[in-house]
C-alpha cells in the first residue's frame, strides 16, 4: 500500500508540473503532499507493528492509516481529473512523463466519448435535466486505474519507481 502511494505521489507530482490551469496544478500538490504524508506515515506504523507483533491498538490505528490513504488517493485523482479537464502542457521526453500524459489523454477520451453517447441518448425530463435513473456514470480516472490488466507474475512485488518502473506500471 506504501508504494502504492508512492506511485500516485510521483504520478500527481508529474501532472501538476504540466498543469496548463495554476488553481489545478496547487490543488493537486496540496492532495499530493498530503498522500505523501499519509503513505509515510503508514510505512512507519507498519514497521512498528511488524516489531511490536499482534496488537489490538496498533492494527486500528493501521487500518485507520489505510482508510486515510485511500481518501487521499481518491482527493489526488479527483484533483487529477480536474487538471486533466483544464488541460496539460507537453511532456518533456521523459518517459513516465509520456505514459502519464498518454494515461491521461486515454481517460478523457473515454469521457468525451461518454459525455457525446450522453448527449445523442439524452434521457432529459420536461425541465431539460438529465433523468438520474438509468443513467451511466462518468469514467473517472479511478475506474481507468481499475481496469489496467494485472501486473504479470515477473513483476516484483514492490517495485522501487526510481530503479527503472514506471509511474502506471502498479495499479491499486
Amino acid at each position: 500500500m506504501v508504494s502504492d502511494g508512492q506511485v500516485v505521489v510521483k504520478f500527481g507530482n508529474i501532472l501538476a508540473k504540466h498543469c496548463l490551469d495554476q488553481r489545478c496544478s496547487r490543488e493537486l500538490l496540496h492532495a499530493t503532499e498530503h498522500t505523501q504524508s499519509i503513505s509515510s506515515q503508514l510505512g512507519i506504523v507498519a514497521r512498528v507493528k511488524a516489531v511490536t507483533g499482534e496488537n489490538k491498538a496498533s492494527s486500528e490505528l493501521l487500518l485507520s492509516n489505510v482508510q486515510n490513504l485511500i481518501q487521499a488517493v481518491q482527493q489526488v485523482l479527483r484533483a487529477a481529473e480536474a487538471a486533466c479537464v483544464k488541460g496539460l502542457g507537453e511532456p518533456s521526453a521523459d518517459p513516465e512523463e509520456e505514459e502519464v500524459a498518454a494515461f491521461c489523454q486515454q481517460w478523457r477520451k473515454n469521457l468525451t466519448q461518454h459525455r457525446a453517447k450522453e448527449a445523442l441518448n439524452s434521457d432529459r425530463d420536461e425541465l431539460g435535466l438529465r433523468k438520474t435513473r438509468g443513467a451511466k456514470a462518468e469514467p473517472t480516472l479511478m475506474s481507468l486505474v481499475q481496469e489496467q490488466p494485472p501486473r504479470s507474475r515477473n513483476t516484483p512485488k514492490h517495485p522501487n519507481p526510481r530503479k527503472g518502473h514506471t509511474v502506471m506500471d502498479r495499479h491499486l
